[in-house]
């Protein structure tokens, strides 16, 4: 992820304090349960910065370990100025990312940084690093430095092309590997330029993997005592991501290409308008493709042959999905979303951002939920994941910078 993605980049200072208005974050609900222990005893060491790796420090912090992030004084993680905007001084990117964790501040490239940062390795599991090899030697932060003060230690490298290969030493954000993995070609109009996800989706699902990967080194560790040294990248990550759609490709040979929101497998699966507001259509198979028709009063058209696989209704796909939008277009989203609630027909609205934001669900789960830090509500967006009933505590909003530097290290 870029600056230039996120937005101009300028000082958090310029926004520091609370505003006035009341912003969405205050009509979150303030979450106050304790953390899951489900790594407990567990202590990462997050040297990372920006999206990818400092999410992976999120989820595991998410999930009960003791997450330090050590940053650079004075400027700390490239993240914490991506902005505006800004709340009561923090980039809300760099908030998205770094909840439950403890700051600390010191040079790690300096000798005296790299023996404190020793110290900590020392003492801790895992190590998250989002430089590539040449930089960590650079840095001495490699897993042959690291693992000798700390031999059992799983060491998550989370890079732009991996740590081998003609592309190891370039330089990635998550617009570059989305562009490499075919997202970008595969996603928008036929007739228009190929489109970014969204969100910073390798970003996202390379740290989901860097946690998922260390979670699977320590659990082996647990059997043999040996460490682990992984190797995650965005390019990887999001190539994965299109497994969907390459392996047809791979095993068939043709060429598929973008198709807006409709998909080009499922004979019915796209967005359609309504009197009003569009709506989402997924007919994935024949007993919901007859259960769609039966709710719209004409259960002939389900049962008629000519539609009876989604085979076939693929080589009359523009017939019928003509015929559903005809149908559509009478109504109101409200009229039909709650038809299809009702029948379960897989439907739904397109929501806004800040439509989800208001997602009564979505906040009664405890999915959406704030912080309070000296007055300010600060939101969040949950893991989303339960364990026995009990998702992510809020133990730790996300850290000042340098917040906890006396706390982990002791020293003034």
């Amino acid at each position: 992820m870029s600056c230039d993605e996120a937005g101009s980049s300028r000082s958090p200072a310029l926004d520091s304090g609370r505003r006035g208005p009341m912003i969405p974050a205050d009509r979150l609900p303030e979450k106050t349960t304790s953390s899951l222990d489900l790594l407990d005893g567990i202590r990462v060491i997050d040297l990372t910065s920006s999206v990818a790796g400092p999410y992976a420090g999120q989820m595991l912090g998410d999930l009960g370990a003791d997450v330090i992030k050590v940053e650079t004084p004075g400027r700390g993680d490239d993240c914490r100025s991506w902005g505006p905007p800004f709340l009561d001084g923090e980039s809300l990117w760099f908030l998205s990312v770094n909840r439950n964790k403890r700051s600390v501040a010191f040079d790690i490239a300096s000798d005296e940084g790299h023996e404190t940062l020793l110290g900590l390795v020392a003492g801790a599991d895992v190590v998250l690093v989002n430089t590539t090899l040449r930089i960590q030697r650079k840095l001495r932060i490699d897993h042959a430095t690291l693992s000798a003060v700390r031999p059992d230690l799983v060491h998550v490298s989370i890079t732009g092309f991996g740590m081998s290969g003609a592309r190891a030493d370039m330089p990635c954000y998550d617009l570059i590997a989305e562009g490499i993995s075919s997202v970008m070609d595969m996603t928008g109009e036929l007739d228009g330029p190929p489109q970014k996800v969204g969100t910073p989706a390798a970003d996202l699902l390379a740290g989901e993997d860097a946690a998922l990967a260390a979670i699977a080194a320590l659990f082996r560790r647990t059997r043999t005592g040996q460490g682990a040294a992984v190797d995650v990248s965005l390019v990887s990550s999001m190539t994965r991501f299109m497994a969907p759609r390459l392996m047809p490709h791979l095993g068939s040979g043709d060429a598929w290409t973008r198709s807006g929101g409709r998909d080009s497998v499922i004979a019915v699966y796209q967005a359609f308008d309504t009197a009003d507001d569009p709506i989402t259509l997924g007919l994935g198979n024949d007993a919901i493709w007859k259960r769609f028709w039966h709710a719209l009063g004409d259960p002939e058209t389900g049962s008629d042959p000519r539609f009876a696989t989604n085979a076939m209704r693929r080589e009359h796909r523009p017939e019928i999905v003509a015929r559903i939008a005809d149908i559509l277009r009478t109504k109101p989203s409200a009229h039909w979303l709650a038809l299809f609630a009702e029948t379960r027909i897989p439907s739904g609205p397109i929501n806004r951002l800040d439509q989800v934001g208001e997602d009564a669900d979505l906040i009664e789960q405890g999915f959406l939920y704030s912080f309070d830090r000296d007055g300010t509500r600060f939101p969040q967006v949950g893991l989303g994941i339960a364990f026995d009933g009990h998702s992510e505590g809020a133990t730790r909003p996300p850290p000042r910078l340098g917040e906890h530097t006396r706390e982990v290290l002791g020293k003034p």
